[in-house]
């Protein structure tokens, strides 16, 4: 593994430790690296009301996306399961509006983790009519 995926697991790891999640206690990490080199983190946030709850992944692209990026190359996403975990369906089909050639490193508790690229967590993606990173509109 690469010195620089191995820091982007490092970083979701210390976002997933300041997770808020009373309710499934399911905490989860990411860590998302843009064309430029920065690397934005996200944990998950619950809420009572559950359909409130925002996932790790899509905090970290709402991180990204407000301070001004929006091309990205890898995303790392930890838990404390044993088994790396994927991102779910919601957080998937964010990711495809973003970045369709996105490598995605899962990384379980005990050290194993898993390269997938995001078109083999989510084939035959739905896609828009032009491309929503240039800013224009379909």
């Amino acid at each position: 593994m690469s010195e620089t995926y191995a820091e982007l697991i490092a970083a979701a790891r210390a976002a997933q430790a300041r997770s808020y999640s009373p309710y499934s206690r399911f905490a989860v990490g990411a860590a998302l690296l843009g064309e430029s080199g920065r690397v934005y983190v996200g944990t998950n946030v619950e809420n009572a009301s559950f359909g409130l709850s925002i996932c790790a992944e899509r905090a970290a692209v709402c991180r990204a996306v407000a301070e001004g990026e929006r091309r990205f190359v890898a995303l790392a996403v930890t838990t404390a399961d044993a088994a790396p975990t994927p991102p779910c369906g919601a957080c998937r089909q964010v990711l495809q509006e973003f970045a369709p050639e996105l490598t995605v490193l899962l990384a379980g508790r005990d050290g194993a983790v898993e390269e997938w690229r995001l078109a083999g967590l989510l084939p035959r993606a739905f896609t828009s009519f032009g491309d929503p990173a240039d800013g224009k509109a379909p």
